[in-house]
């Protein structure tokens, strides 16, 4: 049976500015608070903002125009899903079909719109392995965003870039509790997590990073966001 989970809010992480060692930041942030530490299997779940912060994925527009940023979504659109009124629904470069392209003016200042990062799988890898260097554990990292979905109410954490963890639990071909085969279940792991680290981390926290321990060591490995988690566009029934 799987043991208990522990997901702890990592407070003290300092206001983020283009070519900050977030990296650095982590570690200490991690080590500075009480009960968190950092330890061989721990899962850090890092918000998207910070980490487009840190790459200076950040574009100035009008404060006082809230739709000044609408430019930028297109921009970074490679395909618009939807219209209504001002809310556009479009897929990145990434693949990932979410509101605005991901753009975002929450938690920056007034005349900043932060972008996603180019490669959020990337920026994982890297922290993961700064961490590896300097802090002498291994450890996975997954890059947490907030999308909405369709046809349910209300927001969730999701994982758009992780390294260290697989992003799917293949159940395929194995039996449920009853001995039935399951044929089609494949878990995604790191939105679980994104979403489970979110409870800690809140929206307006000034929260950006949480630790996951105790999770699986099944789950540990290597696998891509991009890559593993988009559903490509001839397995989709709506596309």
């Amino acid at each position: 049976m799987p043991g208990p989970l522990q997901i702890l809010p990592v407070p003290g992480l300092p206001e983020i500015r283009p070519g900050d060692d977030l990296a650095g930041m982590v570690i200490d942030a991690c080590r500075g608070a009480d009960g968190v530490g950092l330890a061989d299997r721990d899962v850090l779940v890092i918000s998207q903002k910070v980490i487009s912060k840190a790459e200076d994925q950040l574009v100035r527009v009008d404060p006082d125009d809230p739709q000044s940023h609408k430019p930028l979504v297109l921009q970074e659109s490679v395909r618009v899903v939807r219209r209504r009124g001002d809310l556009i629904i479009s897929e990145t470069k990434h693949g990932f079909v979410c509101a605005s392209a991901g753009i975002d003016r929450s938690n920056v200042e007034p005349d900043i719109a932060a972008l996603l990062p180019e490669d959020s799988d990337r920026s994982a890898r890297r922290i993961r392995d700064a961490v590896r260097g300097r802090a002498g554990v291994e450890v996975a990292v997954i890059v947490a965003d907030t999308f909405g979905r369709p046809w349910r109410r209300g927001l969730t954490d999701v994982a758009i870039g992780c390294a260290g963890i697989k992003p799917i639990l293949d159940l395929r071909g194995t039996d449920d509790a009853v001995g039935r085969e399951l044929q089609v279940t494949e878990v995604c792991i790191v939105d679980e997590l994104a979403g489970a680290a979110e409870l800690v981390r809140g929206k307006a926290t000034g929260i950006a990073v949480a630790l996951i321990r105790g999770v699986d060591e099944s789950f540990f490995g290597e696998g891509s966001v991009a890559d593993d988690i988009v559903r490509d566009p001839s397995e989709d029934l709506f596309r």
